[in-house]
């Protein structure tokens, strides 16, 4: 018990010594030990320090980031998959690049926490080993204080006193000879320690730049891949791949119509042109001929089913086509004979449509009786009264049950368009 006592006395009359000493040399009242290259080593240790400190939090920042940047690609990704159709090009392909780059950044990240991250920690920890600069810094003060404790007890009194003075003599021998050893190493550890700095940044950043630049390239290509699936599939849609009226049964332009309504309407119509058929003794293929644009779209609703949703049936007299009413039914009197090439010719061309004085490659004239909006960037927008000027199709084979090509006459826009939304002129 003793001699922890003493122990704790001894300790704290040696703090309060140095304390003492600091004090009079900041006041300038005792002069202070001082060793300038160790000072410039002993700044540059703690550049260094400070500078490896930082780095090693900004790597720590970078692999959150990039962690961050896997969650975030994954989820990009994930959605993607979700909404990219099964009848798309390179659906299949989605998840499975999902994956790669998942594996990918999975892999950068093992790598910058085993090769770049992991030696960092281990340069750091040489820092705080490194605590003889402290050790020292109390060394020297011990040393001077003991200096000037011989030199005070000296100059004191007239009459030497052996015993002190050769007691102090020995204070002052142990505290400069550990003050010297202390002064001595870090006069060769601080400049190795800070000449290595060049050796280890070189392997570890060598390590970050070499990981980065093969997950880089290998993303690079991942990320080509993808961009070459999404051209594929633009050229697919603007082939017309992907129409979207080949998944709809009935298509209404603003006003919706039920499909029993609609099929009353083509009931109607197809009773009326097969009548007129018979009458001029033209066969009626049992089968229609197969199309690719879809369905097409149906007229909003009229009042009733009049001429505005099915053109009636026409006679052809002196002067013009005329309206066959019920007083004058189509069956009470034949129409003329019509030479078999001729009707042949004039088969798609509509009961009513005015076939002469047009320009060239003009069949006939329709004016718009109802709005319609263009669905795809093939079609024509127009208003209701608006006139088009119907026209071959550019390549037949692409001619489509239902649906015209025509010349909108107020801005020469060529499309195509419903032909149950105009009647002929």
């Amino acid at each position: 018990m003793a001699d922890r006592a003493g122990s704790f006395t001894k300790a704290v009359q040696k703090h309060a010594g140095r304390a003492k000493e600091r004090l009079l040399q900041n006041l300038g009242k005792a002069d202070k030990t001082s060793d300038e290259l160790l000072e410039i080593y002993i700044h540059n240790f703690k550049k260094q320090q400070n500078g490896t400190h930082k780095l090693n939090k900004e790597l720590k920042n970078y692999l959150s980031c990039v962690r961050a940047m896997q969650a975030a690609s994954k989820s990009l990704l994930d959605t993607l998959s979700e909404i990219y159709e099964q009848e798309w090009i390179g659906h299949d392909q989605i998840a499975v690049k999902a994956q790669s780059l998942e594996l990918l950044t999975e892999d950068f990240c093992t790598k910058l926490n085993d090769q770049v991250s992991t030696p960092l920690n281990s340069y750091m920890n040489q820092f705080p080993e490194i605590q003889k600069i402290a050790k020292r810094n109390r060394k020297v003060v011990d040393y001077d204080s003991s200096r000037h404790s011989l030199e005070a007890i000296i100059h004191s009194s007239k009459k030497r006193d052996e015993m002190k003075i050769a007691k102090a003599r020995e204070n002052l021998d142990e505290a400069k000879r550990l003050y010297e050893v202390l002064n001595k190493e870090l006069h060769d550890e601080l400049p190795a320690l800070y000449d290595s700095r060049i050796a280890f940044l070189v392997s570890n950043l060598q390590s970050l730049f070499s990981a980065e630049s093969v997950f880089h390239g290998e993303c690079t290509k991942v990320h080509t891949q993808l961009s070459d699936m999404m051209e594929r599939l633009g050229t697919e849609y603007h082939k017309g791949s992907y129409k979207s009226r080949k998944s709809r049964k009935i298509h209404t332009a603003k006003n919706e119509i039920d499909a029993r309504q609609y099929e009353e309407i083509e009931f109607k119509r197809n009773s009326l042109e097969k009548q007129k058929n018979a009458s001029l003794n033209v066969p009626v293929s049992s089968e229609k001929k197969e199309h690719s644009r879809g369905d097409v779209p149906v007229a909003p609703k009229a009042n009733s089913f009049s001429d505005e949703v099915i053109s009636p049936p026409y006679r052809e007299t002196d002067k013009e086509y005329e309206p066959v009413g019920p007083e004058n039914n189509i069956d009470d009197e034949p129409l003329r004979s019509i030479d078999p090439k001729k009707l042949e010719e004039l088969y798609d061309i509509p009961v009513g449509a005015t076939t002469t004085g047009l320009p060239p490659g003009v069949f006939y004239r329709v004016r718009a009786t109802y709005k319609y909006t263009a669905e795809d960037e093939d079609e024509l927008d127009f208003e209701s009264g608006e006139i088009i000027q119907v026209v071959e199709y550019d390549d037949p084979d692409e001619q489509e049950e239902g649906w015209l090509m025509g010349i909108k006459e107020s801005t020469n826009q060529k499309g195509l368009f419903p032909a149950n939304f105009t009647r002929p002129i």
